[in-house]
């Protein structure tokens, strides 16, 4: 079954269930995949990486909307936006625990002969690739950061 079939039994059952942080969050998802699928150029069905980075990036932008609401003291809009990333999150593959992104990333920095922290590009390009969608583009970044410094 395809993401976009997903979101859609998803909408009708949290219809069903009145439940409206669900329903906002998957019609959002729901907005997004049309989007996606009306691009110039983009064909009539996502990659699974493509909806992928399309989960992503709504997961990320309530998450950013969250902090900015916390910061201007807004504390009830806030938790609207981590409620609706939660929901979109269940969609995601399982993200990697520390322990698993810091073994994978040590593995990562081996591989490529990483030495210091000018050798942080190399080891960002495979890391990137490799660990898509199962851990966050910042938490890689950080790891391998604090790794190369220790080097």
């Amino acid at each position: 079954m395809s993401l976009e079939d997903r979101i859609n039994q998803e909408i009708k059952t949290a219809m069903l269930a009145k439940d409206k942080v669900r329903l906002e969050a998957l019609r959002a998802v729901k907005s997004a995949i049309l989007l996606a699928k009306t691009e110039k150029g983009a064909s009539e069905t996502l990659t699974p990486e493509a909806e992928l980075k399309l989960l992503q990036k709504q997961v990320k932008q309530r998450k950013e909307s969250a902090e900015i609401y916390q910061q201007q003291n807004r504390p009830e809009l806030a938790k609207n936006e981590l409620a609706e990333a939660s929901v979109i999150e269940v969609f995601l593959p399982q993200m990697l625990s520390d322990e698993e992104l810091t073994k994978e990333i040590n593995r990562i920095v081996e591989s490529v002969g990483a030495k210091s922290p000018s050798d942080m590009g190399k080891v960002m390009g495979v890391a990137s690739k490799t660990l898509a969608g199962k851990a966050d583009g910042k938490a890689i970044a950080d790891k391998v950061k604090t790794m190369l410094a220790g080097h």
